[in-house]
């Protein structure tokens, strides 16, 4: 029987219901957009909300450190602190423009190999594509146009992890690495996401498209609507089913 990751605060916001109810355990979710669509607070609210409803999750972020990880929050009303110092959340900062050689630029293979990192429930890496770009093992197979392999070897990887029925977060943003090496992230992806922006106005509109969800817990719509305010933290306004 399937076991579901809630996605909380049913009393303050409809994220939980528009996502169905929850991640399923053991899931590969891929979250894709470009830069500024909204990916990393759609990452926060549910690593927030998963994280208050018990579940252990760890936080990678490429582009925030710790102490802008806490202000962030703050600023979209989800206060982790306590979460963090009891361990229930926790959140590593990847330094990814390091210029230094040999072990410290193997961002994948650390990734893997932090076993701190993958003891949680859940597991949030936002951006994964920041992380495959800086990689020079990455950057050395493009150039000779074998990326795949090192996709391989990740999708392998986080199968091996979901198979002890721990999901994964991936956020990329499609823009910034070759579309090659996103097909074997999407093929395997368990539930993919993929972030629209229109900008009307002053306004900008967020609409998640869904264009995949296995077992999922309750019906969820093709397309859901979403918006990003401070002090209000993300909330669903629209749900059409297309």
């Amino acid at each position: 029987m399937t076991e579901y990751h809630s996605i909380g605060l049913t009393d303050r916001d409809r994220v939980n219901n528009a996502i169905g109810g929850g991640i399923p355990a053991g899931s590969i979710v891929l979250i894709e957009g470009q830069d500024g669509a909204g990916k990393s607070a759609l990452s926060q609210r549910f690593s927030y909300g998963m994280a208050t409803e018990d579940a252990y999750v760890t936080y990678v972020s490429t582009e925030l450190k710790s102490w802008e990880f806490v202000q962030q929050m703050n600023s979209l009303s989800y206060d982790v602190v306590d979460l963090l110092l009891d361990e229930q959340l926790l959140f590593l900062h990847a330094n990814v423009d390091t210029r230094n050689e040999g072990q410290e630029r193997q961002l994948l293979g650390r990734l893997a190999s932090a076993e701190t990192l993958w003891k949680a429930d859940v597991v949030f890496v936002d951006t994964l594509s920041s992380l495959l770009r800086n990689d020079p093992n990455y950057e050395a197979v493009i150039n000779e146009g074998d990326e795949d392999h090192v996709i391989q070897r990740l999708v392998t990887f986080l199968r091996q992890v979901t198979m002890r029925d721990k999901s994964v977060v991936l956020t990329v943003d499609p823009t910034s690495v070759r579309d090659d090496a996103l097909r074997p992230l999407r093929n395997v992806a368990d539930i993919y996401l993929e972030i629209e922006t229109n900008t009307v106005g002053q306004e900008i509109r967020r609409k998640i498209l869904v264009r995949r969800f296995q077992n999922m817990k309750n019906p969820v719509d093709d397309s859901i609507g979403f918006s990003v305010q401070q002090g209000r933290g993300l909330s669903i306004v629209s749900r059409t089913v297309a």
